[in-house]
């Protein structure tokens, strides 16, 4: 079958998996690493030379402008762009793809990484002052509200474990019905993690050790322990080559490693958590579902491989229920961001990666990788196969349309009167034992407020 020039083909993939280390790992190493083996998986350096625009998702270093350096480091004269955290990593994706469709580019690299499980490092002299990437991406809206910040309900794990709460409640099972099957879920991750030699803990973990407390596996926030959550102290990178098939074939790149963006669809929309009219679904996840199962002409559920994004479950689990998939199938093509490894900002570069791999050597299956941003803030997916598609690559921004079915609700401050609770969580001090209960309520007249006390 002949190929549009301007087809976009994910022509090389690589990663860098780095064991824990007394040395001082400088993130950009990784980084320049993760692109040579990009390059090699393509079968050509020659990639790296011709690299058209080069884009970086911001990570826990300060680098000004880590993808400059990577396009000197291999003689390239690429443009760069840099996006700060709060924007989708699969709207880096999404952009290089639409950037060679639309014939703007031949070759684009998307690359990030992170050196975080080592002894704490001085920064080098690369992470300085410097002038700014050349396209800047950053977020608007907030993430996290006032009322939200004034109530100490700021961290990750807490607001996923409200999250996480209110839909037990929402389908009315026991507190031990729940924790054996968000164990039980974490459990099945992390064989997959054993299975994958890029992952960062390949040790396994069983159901009964994931839910039940210990020295290591503590509590973070009710139900959830240190082996329910993203591991983001790791030493990974990954890299991605997105080029037109002209490009690819003009290099005699195999065709047999053309992996092609099927569809894509994200929202961007930034409500806080508290402020949502449900807790426990997402009108970004099932827009963004609709819209990729419209695209491609196929249910997800119906999906032969996937990799859902997985910082916290509920993150996993309200994607299991919106997009129809049986909670019973492998839902990870790299073992999840607690096994795999959750590097900041760069675990969807890892799993689409991964994802490439998989779909080489099942051609005509479909491959679906989802993105989550903030608190469940933003959400994306893309869809990808190895057998070249029908028509042109698809993508969608879905943001109207989940505006519009989730507006904001007020939140103030505790009144003395009867409210419905929620969502909720405890909170832990670092010795194991109780902090403080966080729960979010709601009024007769539909406002919303914060009440904490005492755990």
């Amino acid at each position: 079958m002949s190929l549009d020039p301007r087809t976009p083909v994910l022509a090389g993939a690589g990663t860098v998996t780095v064991p824990r280390s007394d040395n001082a790992l400088e993130p950009i190493d990784l980084m320049a690493e993760a692109l040579e083996q990009a390059a090699l998986d393509a079968g050509t350096t020659e990639l790296l030379k011709r690299l058209n625009v080069v884009m970086v998702p911001r990570g826990m270093w300060r680098y000004p402008d880590p993808a400059r350096m990577l396009s000197d480091r291999f003689g390239a004269t690429a443009r760069t762009v840099m996006a700060e955290v709060g924007v989708l990593q699969q709207t880096l994706i999404t952009k290089a793809c639409d950037l060679v469709a639309r014939g703007d580019a031949d070759v684009v690299a998307v690359v990030g990484g992170e050196a975080r499980a080592q002894p704490r490092r001085d920064r080098s002299p690369a992470e300085g002052e410097g002038e700014p990437a050349d396209e800047v991406l950053a977020p608007h809206g907030e993430i996290l509200s006032r009322a939200e910040i004034d109530a100490g309900l700021v961290m990750p794990v807490n607001q996923y474990a409200v999250m996480e709460n209110a839909l037990r409640d929402a389908e009315g099972m026991s507190a031990d019905e729940h924790a054996r099957e968000v164990a039980e879920l974490c459990a099945a991750f992390s064989r997959v993690a054993a299975d994958n030699p890029a992952a960062w803990n390949r040790a396994g973990a069983t159901a009964d050790e994931i839910r039940t407390p210990s020295p290591s596996n503590r509590p973070l926030s009710f139900p959830y322990n240190k082996l329910h959550v993203s591991q983001w102290n790791v030493n990974q990178a990954a890299a991605l080559l997105i080029t037109s098939a002209a490009a690819a074939e003009g290099l005699d790149i195999d065709r047999d490693r053309f992996v092609f963006p099927r569809a894509a669809a994200e929202s961007n929309v930034m409500v806080p958590l508290s402020q949502r009219p449900e807790l426990h679904r997402s009108p970004a996840v099932a827009f963004v579902g609709s819209t990729l199962s419209a695209i491609a002409g196929v249910p997800l559920g119906d999906v032969e491989h996937l990799d859902l994004y997985s910082c916290f479950p509920i993150a996993v689990r309200i994607q299991q229920r919106q997009f129809g998939i049986d909670r019973t199938r492998q839902q990870t093509v790299t073992g999840g961001m607690t096994f795999g490894g959750g590097p900041l900002n760069n675990y969807v570069l890892q799993s689409t990666a991964k994802m490439a791999e998989v779909l080489r050597a099942d051609p005509d299956a479909l491959g679906l990788v989802t993105c989550v941003s903030g608190m469940l803030t933003k959400f994306a997916g893309a869809l990808w196969s190895a057998t070249p598609p029908a028509g042109a690559f698809a993508w969608a921004d879905v943001s109207g349309q989940v505006e519009d079915a989730m507006p904001p609700r007020p939140v103030a401050d505790p009144r003395e009167e009867d409210s419905t609770e929620l969502g909720f969580t405890i909170t832990y001090h670092p010795d194991g034992t109780p902090d403080r209960r966080i729960g979010i309520v709601e009024y007769a007249d539909g406002a919303r407020a914060i009440v904490t006390a005492g755990a």
